[in-house]
């Protein structure tokens, strides 16, 4: 995809849905973003306790050891107005098994991740609806600032007055990156769904240095449950993207794939 025409040749449509009080354009485009991910291992036996469905598999790095990752968006323009979003996600394949190591080298040689979404807070209520009406997302109404620190941008997550986490990471040097695609799941009223989303970033930069970024856990149950994953002591990558572009697609029947 081009990236001076990133949004070129995609239709939209409008939608309102009065029973909800929403209205919007579907693919939703955002235009002018900064995001950072950190992504920790746990161990497979606990990522697959968290996930609702036996035909999702978590991706394993090794055997016995899956994924997590974290990933602090802050939306500055968008379809649907400004607002913030913290994602706690597990990369996953579904129906079919991965292959440990190999699945995990393959989503990031072609840029295409897949993962099931299973925390979502959003900052606004207009994004709240829209995410848990149309989409199935876990999204619940919360606190999430972002700071600079010096160096390192900082982003806390808040939920009536409790910390859930704050994650930090490193202001690397960036470059511009090909786009990027994701598939991501999620379950409305017991039935598995699926999105697009193509991100554009124009600022990027990748690291493994353990002490790029770091992720503190805060007061909240959502932390209890983090902890009990047994997360690695250092994360395993981080991405920092000071400015990126994204589309999000509808949501879909599987059995439309």
């Amino acid at each position: 995809m081009n990236r001076a025409s990133f949004f070129e040749g995609i239709v939209q449509w409008e939608l309102t849905n009065e029973k909800l009080g929403f209205s919007g354009k579907l693919p939703v485009f955002y235009y002018d973003n900064t995001s950072m991910t950190v992504t920790y291992t746990a161990p497979t036996a606990m990522v697959r306790r968290l996930l609702p469905r036996a035909d999702m598999h978590p991706v394993e790095i090794v055997r016995g050891k899956a994924l997590v990752a974290f990933t602090a968006f802050e939306y500055r323009s968008t379809d649907i107005d400004p607002y913030n979003e913290f994602s706690i996600s597990f990369p996953i394949t579904f129906g079919k098994k991965g292959i440990p190591g190999l699945t995990a080298l393959s989503m990031m040689a072609r840029r295409y991740f897949t993962a099931y979404v299973w925390q979502l807070p959003v900052t606004t209520e207009r994004a709240r609806i829209g995410g848990v009406e149309m989409y199935g997302y876990p999204k619940f109404l919360a606190d999430i600032t972002f700071s600079d620190e010096r160096d390192m941008l900082a982003c806390r997550l808040d939920e009536r007055g409790k910390n859930i986490l704050t994650l930090r990471g490193r202001k690397l040097k960036t470059a511009p990156e090909k786009v990027n695609r994701f598939k991501t799941y999620s379950v409305k009223d017991g039935v598995p769904l699926a999105a697009n989303i193509h991100m554009n970033p124009r600022e990027f930069a990748r690291s493994m240095n353990p002490r790029a970024a770091r992720l503190e856990l805060g007061d909240h149950p959502i932390s209890g449950t983090i902890r009990s994953l047994g997360l690695s002591a250092n994360p395993l990558f981080y991405l920092y993207m000071p400015l990126m572009e994204a589309i999000l697609f509808g949501p879909r029947n599987l059995m439309d794939d």
